[in-house]
């Protein structure tokens, strides 16, 4: 995709998607790809007036049966192997109750991929390890159908500023590698021998804190773990803290940051262990202002992630063959 190019299976969903009427949108999956679809809740909720949405687990989003699943409804569906049991499940709900469905994943040919309307490629190096360019991320992709969805019901075009943002978004990323590198080394260190570590962020970056504390720190390091909102830290979790307990913060730059900053000044005060990713301290050149924010919670969990490797090899566990359970057996 060149910088100036709509990803062409979004390209063809909105296409789609310009004769229908869509009042309600329901991002569906689990895990780390629930994880990124809070992101796109936020993006939706903070431009479009005509689209309602919500995220759901896609067991619970079938078992609870929302009211508004209709004809009238979008349904996005992630899944990086497209092979996640209950998101497949859900797909076929939505089919049945005459929503639209896109699925989002690696393999275009997966069950996923069979049982939804559209299908949205995307790339990763989280299980495959070769490197990958972020315009091709899961992330890009539903950002781009955000601002595609915008455009079509509330009549506004942030497509231009969204896609030569995203073309920008790997230098980004790499740069902040560089950046944060000999941090990492030091609080991997520091962290070897943890049995707990929180994670901490509100906005566009929880889901990267809540998928960082689920899906790497619990399930590919055996670390106990809870993704704690910044704003929710004091109404009860912050009597855990102690110069002994070890956090891990992600600020960002959206309108939430004043929660993670206050966060910020009681754990500085208070704790001991703190490892803080802080987006205002990184290179963001070639990002749209507007689009800074939301590319945040991809660039701090793609720092997460490399720290991870790192961690990893201190603690003789290796990242993805270690875990127990994880796609072994069914479950």
């Amino acid at each position: 995709m060149s910088t100036a190019e709509l990803n062409e299976d979004v390209k063809i969903v909105l296409k789609e998607l310009e004769n229908r009427v869509i009042t309600d949108v329901f991002f569906v999956a689990c895990g780390g790809s629930l994880a990124v679809m809070y992101a796109n809740k936020y993006y939706l909720d903070r431009h479009s007036k005509a689209l309602r949405s919500s995220c759901y687990n896609a067991d619970e989003f079938v078992y609870r049966n929302p009211a508004a699943l209709s004809e009238n409804a979008l349904v996005v569906l992630c899944s990086q192997t497209g092979t996640t049991s209950e998101t497949v499940k859900a797909a076929k709900f939505a089919k049945s109750k005459g929503a639209v469905t896109v699925g989002m994943t690696v393999d275009k040919h997966s069950a996923l991929a069979k049982e939804v309307d559209y299908v949205l490629g995307y790339e990763a190096s989280y299980t495959t390890g070769i490197p990958i360019d972020a315009v091709n991320s899961n992330y890009s992709l539903m950002y781009q159908l955000d601002a595609g969805l915008v455009k079509i019901f509330d009549g506004v075009d942030r497509l231009p500023e969204t896609i030569s943002s995203l073309a920008n978004l790997q230098a980004v990323i790499d740069k902040a590698h560089l950046y944060y590198g000999e941090m990492s080394t030091r609080f991997a260190s520091e962290l070897k021998d943890e049995k707990v570590v929180y994670t901490m962020a509100s906005g566009l970056s929880y889901g990267s804190a809540y998928s960082y504390a689920i899906c790497v720190l619990m399930e590919m390091q055996w670390i106990h773990s809870q993704a704690i909102h910044a704003g929710e830290f004091f109404h009860g979790p912050f009597e855990v803290l102690d110069e002994t307990v070890p956090f891990i913060l992600l600020k960002g730059m959206d309108e939430t940051r004043p929660m993670e900053e206050r966060a910020h000044e009681f754990l500085k005060k208070y704790g001991g262990k703190l490892m803080v990713l802080d987006a205002n301290d990184l290179d963001f050149s070639g990002i749209h202002e507007e689009m800074k924010a939301y590319v945040t919670p991809l660039v701090l969990f793609e720092v997460l992630w490399k720290f991870s490797y790192k961690l990893a090899e201190l603690r003789e566990h290796p990242m993805l063959e270690a875990r127990r359970y994880m796609k072994k057996f069914a479950y």
